[in-house]
């Protein structure tokens, strides 16, 4: 039996009894913590206690604290809205993206236009099937690697899918200077790896780094070609400085992805919490 032969009116309890059963679920984001690494264009992570315990007490002796944040949009695990890039004055729809950001936010292609998100993620582990723990610094992931992935792994990528990258550079996360690997560049997809996965539909795509895509020694952000293509040419959605360590060595790489980002209106971006999750035993 398949879900679409079942009766509308059950479906919700198939769903229920699915996690009734036992899910396990991968926690795809990283912490937000003062000082984790981050792209050196966008504000850093600030959290700090204004109020704290002991300020003020009230009658009956409890006392409250709360907290201040500030970030960027991009900070972080993040989503990219297609907003974020333009080619020529254009944004994805062809609006003119200085007119599209007046009055402080983005009139189209902003982050509050991409609904919350549940469907069928794949991870493509590429070093394990180039038979390497992690990918070397700069190296650009080819098609030719890409498909050699999805044949070890026999998880086709199609329509709707998300499709998860891993370079294995998130090992390197713990090391600020390391991890954004300025001097080192960091290793990702470049153009032509991009058209691959635009070419398969996909809903969103994700990555290990901070960048998505492939950086050249000391070039930092200087060119982002797989930006253009999956952002401003295809309108699909970037994922950037996932944890995707545990899902690899789990070799989960299929799953139902769970994606709800904050629904901030007009930004070009939002933190994100991805959770993976797949029957458990």
């Amino acid at each position: 039996m398949t879900v679409e032969t079942i009766p509308s009116e059950r479906r919700g309890d198939v769903l229920l009894a699915a996690v009734a059963a036992g899910v396990r679920v991968f926690d795809l984001g990283r912490p937000l913590r003062i000082g984790m690494p981050q792209s050196p264009n966008h504000p850093p992570f600030w959290h700090t206690l204004p109020r704290r315990h002991g300020d003020s007490y009230r009658a009956d002796g409890m006392s409250a604290a709360n907290d201040l944040i500030s970030l960027g949009t991009h900070v972080g695990t993040h989503i990219d809205a297609l907003a974020h890039v333009s080619v020529d004055g254009r944004l994805h729809d062809g609006s003119d993206a200085m007119r599209a950001q007046t009055g402080g936010g983005f009139t189209t292609g902003a982050i509050d236009e991409l609904p919350p998100l549940v469907g069928r993620g794949v991870l493509l582990d590429v070093p394990a099937a180039l038979g390497v723990p992690a990918l070397d610094p700069a190296y650009e992931i080819t098609p030719a690697d890409l498909d050699a992935t999805v044949a070890r792994q026999g998880t086709p990528v199609g329509p709707g899918d998300v499709v998860l990258v891993r370079s294995g550079w998130g090992r390197r996360y713990d090391d600020r200077e390391a991890y954004i690997g300025h001097a080192t560049g960091v290793p990702g997809v470049g153009e032509d790896g991009a058209r691959w996965i635009a070419a398969r539909g996909v809903r969103v795509a994700g990555a290990d780094t901070i960048a998505f895509e492939r950086l050249a020694a000391g070039s930092g952000h200087a060119l982002l070609p797989a930006h253009r293509v999956l952002l401003a040419e295809h309108g699909i959605n970037l994922i950037e400085a996932m944890a995707l360590e545990e899902l690899a060595e789990a070799g989960v790489w299929e799953f139902t992805l769970v994606l709800a980002h904050l629904n901030i209106v007009g930004a070009t971006g939002s933190p994100v919490r991805p959770l993976a999750v797949v029957v458990s035993g």
